[in-house]
């Protein structure tokens, strides 16, 4: 046998396993959607009192982190760090807060490149299951002529299925993949502003 005959007898089980790999991909997004929606519930913030209780916090910072020390939200985060090593500077809290920028950003980013990979190959996915339900029905219509342009067109038109299946996966994940990635734009531009105005407060008191 050779290797054409061995990939022809590879592409004749049809696009059905495809279809199956599509829905588990998709049971998958949906998941992470989910669990990314409600991580990021869980991280809301009022900025402006944040930013106001860490203008005061330069000043005081006991009162401050205590106030916040619960709050999981990113800007929350960068706060009380800026804070805990205030007494050490400027340089000092700087070089903090933007360590803890880098680790909290990878957090809210964790399992979005999964969104971002599916939505761009899923409907590849389906094209390839859409080909390989093409390639049979041509083979079924070889092996029995007799069964006409109607038996082929049928076989097409569940093969293109797959590639329906790929774009309903596809889009979904894109569209999941650029609002969190939008979430965490926003949060991480919070985060700087509050950063600037301890680092502000910081130089102030110290010049």
């Amino acid at each position: 046998m050779d290797l054409t005959t061995k990939f022809l007898a590879f592409t004749l089980l049809g696009a059905q396993w495809v279809l199956w790999l599509l829905i588990g991909l998709s049971v998958v997004s949906v998941a992470i959607m989910i669990e990314r929606l409600l991580y990021f519930a869980r991280r809301k913030v009022d900025l402006d009192a944040l930013v106001r209780d860490a203008r005061a916090g330069v000043h005081d910072p006991e009162a401050t982190l205590q106030k916040w020390k619960n709050v999981e939200a990113m800007e929350a985060v960068i706060a009380r760090t800026g804070l805990a090593e205030a007494h050490r500077g400027p340089g000092a809290a700087a070089e903090a807060m933007v360590s803890m920028r880098s680790r909290e950003r990878q957090l809210l980013e964790r399992r979005l490149a999964y969104l971002g990979t599916l939505g761009n190959n899923a409907p590849f996915i389906g094209l390839f299951g859409t080909v390989l339900g093409i390639i049979r029905s041509f083979h079924d219509l070889a092996e029995n002529s007799q069964a006409g342009a109607q038996t082929v067109m049928t076989g097409i038109s569940e093969a293109l299925v797959a590639t329906a299946v790929g774009l309903m996966v596809a889009i979904p994940a894109v569209m999941a993949f650029n609002y969190f990635m939008r979430r965490v734009r926003a949060m991480v531009a919070n985060a700087d502003s509050v950063a600037h105005v301890i680092l502000a407060e910081l130089r102030a008191e110290s010049a």
